[in-house]
């Protein structure tokens, strides 16, 4: 291995791999890419309904945040990828883009560039949809993308959205976003196809790119204002590495504003109070973390009809192995939803999730009898949290605040949610299907009982976001072409960027942050899509 490179990427998940692979199509430029984890080519990542099982293993950075004031003082898990595809190889494949409200937003509040119409060309590059198209979807991109093929329970949840009020649509990606549709998911031959398989599998076989595994990285190395290197820990050895045009930080929302902290960017007061030296006062890095409240609602199954409560049975994964097909290649969330709790919002607040079995802390939680889940991610959120490093040590963690439901206005919106979700599963559609209501209970009732419930039980969307966001040198880490304030050849390019977290899963997204973070390293601009590219607020 070099010591020097042309570009460092720092981070191999979903948009680090995106961007190393991007940059290394031009033969000139040597790109390393640095991954702290292992290879991604395991059972628990390909088999699309085992993604849960990697929680809490080697596989998993495994984030605890420190008790939440406002959920009881309780700690929330937040998996995190730590290996080849990052979180891409650990998620539930949702491929989600959000609201055209979104992007008009960011751009509307600084972001240049970055308009719903700006951002579709970056969606569609990566696209391979094998089941869509017209001009909000890609054909031959590396990113595969098709329509989820749903468990007969799903089919019949989605029937009951229709007859509450929900439209049924095709395409979530769309012209419109409020409705109801099966998931678009980044599955290929019945398997998960995260952004190491898409964009790598080709990509390393070019001379110029070099990947590098089992490495944290300690810091970035600045000089001058001017961002040199990196250096890394491999095993107990720390190693300096060299870049001569640009160093790339893709650690994702908690990772990469830790990796700013130890490098001496960010808030210069809380830096020195843990032993780091200030390089560049940036107060914003690691404030305004985002995340999507999730709530979920279960019933028990009657009838004929299991779902995937018998997923786990060895006859499956025989099934799986042989065929690839079966109940194994279920994402679990096999249909969403988006809708308002309030007619008068600008754009949905509240995304259904559809799944055909009872899932419940992390999918730890079992019931001894088939059930079904409806997930209410409150994709509306308006509490901030931090991420703050203790210690220079990259071996130990931040400390994660999410300050969720902050505010009682979130709370509310969850629990009409929760009315609405109860009101689907009444509909006609669900007659001899519906069982007993596990969570909340019959007997959660009024709305106090609910708010309370709520607070004790909500859950994340494993979406956290913003933490080195583009912004001014007072609210944000970077500018609109990703580019950290006051260092040079230093730019972001990961969800940690994001100005404010999406209205949706934040996969697709990030993956689009990573095209668009390369094209400006390559100094490409991509015509902007036509009217209408993203879900219509409408």
């Amino acid at each position: 291995m070099d010591s020097t490179y042309d570009v460092i990427v720092c981070g191999a998940g979903a948009a680090g791999c995106v961007i190393a692979a991007r940059l290394s199509e031009d033969p000139g430029r040597r790109v390393l890419l640095i991954e702290a984890g292992p290879h991604n080519r395991r059972l628990s990542v390909v088999a699309p309904a085992a993604f849960s099982s990697q929680f809490g293993t080697k596989l998993d950075w495994n984030y605890w945040t420190e008790p939440e004031e406002n959920l009881f003082g309780r700690s929330l898990h937040e998996p995190r990828g730590r290996l080849m595809g990052g979180c891409s190889s650990m998620n539930a494949m949702m491929y989600v883009r959000g609201n055209r409200y979104d992007y008009d937003s960011w751009a509307a509040d600084g972001a240049t560039g970055w308009t719903a119409d700006e951002c579709l060309p970056y969606f569609t590059r990566s696209e391979d949809n094998a089941d869509l198209g017209g001009p909000y979807h890609g054909r031959g991109g590396p990113m595969h993308v098709e329509t989820n093929t749903p468990d007969p329970v799903t089919r019949k949840i989605v029937d009951a959205c229709v007859e509450a009020g929900f439209d049924r649509l095709d395409d979530l990606n769309g012209a419109r976003q409020d409705g109801v549709a099966f998931t678009q998911v980044n599955h290929r031959h019945g398997m998960r196809h995260d952004t190491a398989t898409a964009f790598l599998s080709g990509a390393r076989k070019r001379p110029n790119l070099t990947i590098l595994k089992g490495a944290v990285v300690q810091r970035v190395v600045v000089r001058g204002g001017r961002a040199e290197g990196v250096e890394i820990l491999r095993g107990r050895e720390s190693i300096r590495l060299n870049a001569t045009d640009e160093v790339v930080l893709s650690a994702g929302a908690f990772g990469t504003p830790e990796i700013l902290q130890r490098s001496g960017v960010g808030p210069a007061d809380h830096l020195r109070s843990v032993g780091v030296t200030p390089v560049l006062d940036l107060p914003a890095v690691g404030r305004h973390l985002m995340e999507h409240p999730f709530q979920f609602v279960n019933y028990e199954l009657t009838g004929a009809d299991q779902g995937l409560f018998d997923v786990a049975h060895p006859k499956h994964l025989a099934r799986w192995l042989a065929r690839r097909d079966g109940k194994l290649t279920s994402n679990v969330g096999e249909a969403l939803g988006f809708f308002r709790t309030d007619p008068s919002l600008p754009a949905p607040d509240m995304e259904l999730v559809i799944a055909p079995l009872f899932f419940w802390e992390h999918g730890k939680r079992e019931h001894p009898r088939p059930a079904f889940s409806l997930g209410l991610s409150y994709v509306a959120p308006t509490s901030r949290g931090s991420v703050m490093i203790d210690s220079p040590d990259p071996r130990a963690k931040a400390k994660i605040r999410l300050n969720m439901l902050s505010t009682q206005a979130e709370v509310d919106a969850i629990v009409r949610g929760v009315h609405k979700a109860r009101e689907i599963v009444s509909m006609p559609a669900l007659d001899g299907l519906r069982g007993a209501e596990i969570n909340p209970g019959v007997w959660v009732g009024d709305d106090y009982a609910l708010a309370q419930w709520v607070r004790s039980t909500v859950e994340h969307t494993y979406h956290p976001t913003s933490t080195a966001r583009i912004g001014t040198p007072e609210t944000g880490a970077c500018d609109p072409e990703l580019r950290v304030h006051g260092i040079l050849n230093l730019r972001i390019g990961d969800a940690s960027a994001m100005p404010t977290i999406t209205r949706g899963n934040t996969h697709a997204p990030t993956i689009m942050i990573g095209e668009r973070c390369a094209a400006f390293i390559r100094g490409e601009r991509l015509a902007s899509g036509p009217p209408a590219a993203l879900a219509a607020t409408a």
